[in-house]
């Protein structure tokens, strides 16, 4: 069995860090994240739970199953891909977990997704940037205007913080590439299957529990580091970021969303949250900040600023843990 020691996980987790900077978050067809989709849906359709929509505690013990046969085979797969490449040589299996662990992470794939938004929000094409919108939130982008589009951007950025950076590198630092997907694939398990809604209510709650257990620390960790990242822009104010996380982020129906999008409008000085539609169904979100202007696109640039001063704070972070452990 492959068991790195800190030192080598914090090296790891820095090379990883260097990867998805440089590299990014290519859609490539061997992408992890791609498989672990796939295989998400496949296991959806054998374990059928429409067959059973009025038994709930049937259709729960078959979404619990879900979320176990995904996380293994993810944690499985991965590891023998490691395995397998330091039986051939110590260095292939350092570079085959860093790459994994940096296909879990996605701060320059955030960065190009919103400013995909940004670019022709500026422009005045609302339809293109409503597009665009659509490929990173789950709820209606037809009738968006500029303010909720910019605003929908800004959200995505700020909750990622989380899930595309901070969490699956702690766990890569618990546990290497192994850990590391397995965050990713319970994450992506809750991003298509944990919905509040008719089909997927009982089917994912074991999932969308999960990932909210598994992002506890992390999105706590994530808030102070936004705090701090704010203090390195003079139009961003750190003391808001903090009050605005101790007055608003147990507002938010996540126990743990509301954390980092909280932090990003009290630095901003802007206010996120309100009214969004998902299938035609209004949804009122809790509001976050106190509005000292008008949320606007370059908020969205902002917000990518805070995204890559965080990554920067866990790279330095790591990289001087290693030089003490030395």
């Amino acid at each position: 069995m492959i068991i790195y020691s800190l030192k080598e996980l914090l090296l790891l987790a820095a090379a990883a860090i260097a990867i998805d900077w440089i590299v990014g978050d290519p859609k490539w067809p061997t992408h992890p994240v791609i498989w672990i989709g796939r295989l998400i849906r496949s296991l959806e359709r054998r374990l059928a739970p429409e067959r059973f929509k009025d038994q709930q505690t049937v259709v729960k013990a078959l979404g619990t199953a879900l979320m176990v046969i995904t996380l293994l085979m993810s944690w499985s797969v991965t590891w023998l891909l490691v395995w397998t490449a330091d039986a051939l040589h110590p260095w292939i299996g350092y570079a085959v977990s860093a790459w994994l662990i940096s296909t879990t992470l996605a701060v320059k794939g955030l960065k190009e997704a919103a400013l995909l938004v940004y670019a022709p929000l500026i422009e005045g094409r609302l339809d293109e940037a409503r597009k665009y919108v659509g490929y990173i939130v789950g709820r209606d982008t037809e009738s968006l205007n500029e303010h909720e589009s910019s605003r929908a951007a800004v959200e995505t950025v700020a909750e990622n913080t989380v899930d595309a950076l901070v969490s699956p590198l702690l766990f890569a630092l618990i546990g290497g590439a192994p850990f590391a997907m397995l965050y990713r694939a319970a994450n992506t398990l809750d991003s298509m299957v944990g919905y509040r809604n008719d089909k997927y209510r009982d089917f994912g709650w074991c999932s969308a529990r999960t990932d909210d257990w598994l992002n506890y620390i992390p999105a706590r960790l994530t808030g102070v580091m936004l705090t701090i990242s704010a203090m390195a822009y003079r139009q961003m104010s750190a003391k808001q970021s903090f009050k605005a996380i101790v007055a608003f982020a147990h507002l938010h129906p996540s126990p743990n969303s509301g954390i980092p999008e909280s932090a990003v409008a009290g630095a901003l000085g802007i206010e996120l949250g309100g009214t969004n539609l998902y299938f035609g169904v209004p949804s009122e979100r809790a509001r976050m900040g106190w509005p000292t202007r008008e949320l606007q696109p370059h908020d969205i640039v902002l917000t990518v600023r805070l995204l890559y001063s965080v990554s920067v704070i866990l790279f330095m972070g790591v990289i001087a843990a290693w030089f003490v452990m030395r």
